[in-house]
């Protein structure tokens, strides 16, 4: 089974559950992808790291840096992070806040010291529904000078934040569509 075969099998196994659900979109799903399950087992950090490395690897712009939202994206970045360096291709990780700091330098992004100025970087989230994390992030990511050269994501599930990203000029990348995850091979 390749890396991801064994990360859908996962996904099924730990993130995914059939019910009824309030998203944090506001929205109400029949299902719910609960990534950080996944996400946090070490097989699972192991082989989201491997594949966004992958994809990073293939993006025509060259990527210095890998970020996102806390808390679904801080497993990811780490992981990112980890592969890139055992694979002698280091890439540094940074990690935005919901909220600015509210002491100190009072800043939304943690690992500045990390990144070039004016970097090229990756955003990555575990799951996406209408891209509105994403779209904050991209905001603030910009904000501080860096530009967004790739979005990535586990989990697209096909609810309007490729189109949300769209309109915006970014296109998300995803290794599993909601359809992709869900079908029986």
């Amino acid at each position: 089974m390749n890396h991801r075969e064994q990360l859908k099998q996962l996904l099924l196994t730990k993130s995914y559950r059939h019910g009824k659900f309030k998203l944090s979109s506001g929205r109400e799903s029949d299902f719910y992808i609960d990534g950080k399950q996944t996400t946090l087992s070490a097989e699972g950090a192991y082989l989201c790291g491997k594949l966004i490395f992958e994809i990073i690897k293939n993006n025509p712009e060259k990527i210095d840096a890998v970020g996102g939202m806390t808390l679904g994206a801080d497993p990811l970045v780490t992981a990112v992070s980890v592969v890139s360096h055992l694979e002698q291709a280091p890439i540094p990780a940074f990690i935005v806040r919901k909220e600015s700091k509210g002491h100190g330098t009072g800043q939304y992004i943690e690992g500045l010291s990390n990144m070039p100025a004016g970097c090229t970087v990756a955003l990555l989230e575990d799951v996406v529904t209408t891209g509105g994390t994403l779209l904050t992030v991209i905001e603030r990511v910009e904000a501080a000078g860096f530009k967004v050269g790739l979005v990535v994501t586990v989990v697209d599930r096909l609810e309007g934040g490729a189109e949300a990203l769209a309109e915006k000029g970014y296109r998300l990348e995803a290794i599993f569509t909601r359809h992709t995850l869900l079908q029986k091979d």
